[in-house]
């Protein structure tokens, strides 16, 4: 029979307790491993989210929210006498002269008889197609009797149009 002394009974706890928190450590080192791994993971997949969230596309030339061109007096429809006094307007955008192209700024136009020209396409200069370059915003415009459609067009300073969305169309009818 073996004799338990303080001495032995010390060093069997010591020897007990040092395994015992070994196994303990261990399990917090995996335990911290793992949830290591995991947040590491989680924040590539929060990465990889954040990667293909892609910022909304902001399109300049949209006319929502009140913006776009029109015809200050004139309505659609409505009986004039030639020539017709036409005060064109914009909002969203600045008028200025022809020249260098500008982001949203540009000059209006006005066609006679014809509809909008295409984004990015460049405005005939003709007697049915009339270019204010020099930034005005009104004009008499002479018209022959009848009916008749006035396109107010929006272009850039180089006279390349900024599309339908920047272009108002209505009729009107010459006494």
């Amino acid at each position: 029979m073996k004799l338990i002394t303080k001495h032995s009974t010390l060093t069997l706890l010591k020897t007990s307790f040092s395994s015992q928190l070994k196994n303990i450590i261990l399990v917090a080192a995996f335990i911290s491993l793992f949830s290591c791994s995991e947040t590491k993971k989680e924040t590539s997949d929060d990465q990889d989210t954040i990667a293909k969230i892609e910022e909304p596309v902001i399109d300049l030339l949209d006319t929502i929210g009140g913006k776009g061109v029109f015809f200050v007096e004139l309505k659609d429809s409505q009986v004039v006498k030639s020539p017709v006094m036409v005060i064109m307007g914009v909002k969203g955008m600045d008028v200025e002269p022809a020249g260098p192209v500008v982001e949203m700024k540009g000059h209006h136009h006005i066609i006679i008889d014809g509809g909008p020209i295409e984004l990015g396409q460049g405005v005939p200069l003709d007697e049915n197609n009339l270019h204010f370059g020099k930034g005005q915003i009104e004009a008499e415009v002479k018209l022959t009797p009848g009916f008749h459609t006035l396109t107010l067009q929006f272009g850039n300073g180089v006279h390349a149009s900024y599309g339908s969305k920047w272009s108002k169309t209505i009729a009107v009818k010459v006494k």
